[in-house]
């Protein structure tokens, strides 16, 4: 079992930078891949980013490839996002999700465990 929480959420305004963490708790946080997922008001959820167990393959969703990053530290059990030059149409919960299949494909039934989520706001 894993155990995923997610902080750093907010209100900010377009163009500005916000970094999302997901701290895991549980079995080893090293052999999981992690990505982040989002659900705007009315909408399905969808994919944002992945990265693999070690971290050396990354994927993104098209609309924030080049805007977001996502990172991890297996020292720290953290996987993060940092988000840059956000826009209105970001706005959504961000749900952080962990499982110990291979591929960093934008699946969200691959994930078998999933935190809470952090809203973040952007304003125009």
């Amino acid at each position: 079992q894993v155990q995923l929480v997610e902080s750093g959420g907010g209100l900010v305004q377009a163009g500005d930078s916000l970094r999302l963490s997901c701290a895991a708790s549980g079995r080893t946080f090293s052999r999981y891949k992690m990505g982040w997922f989002r659900q705007a008001p009315g909408k399905e959820r969808e994919f944002v980013a992945a990265i693999s167990w070690i971290g050396g393959i990354t994927n993104y969703a098209d609309s924030v490839k080049g805007r977001f990053t996502i990172s991890r530290d297996n020292a720290e059990n953290t996987v993060y996002l940092q988000m840059n030059s956000l826009k209105p149409e970001d706005t959504a919960v961000y749900y952080c999700a962990a499982d110990g299949s291979a591929g960093v494909r934008p699946t969200e039934g691959e994930y078998d465990y999933w935190g809470q989520g952090t809203q973040v706001t952007v304003s125009s």
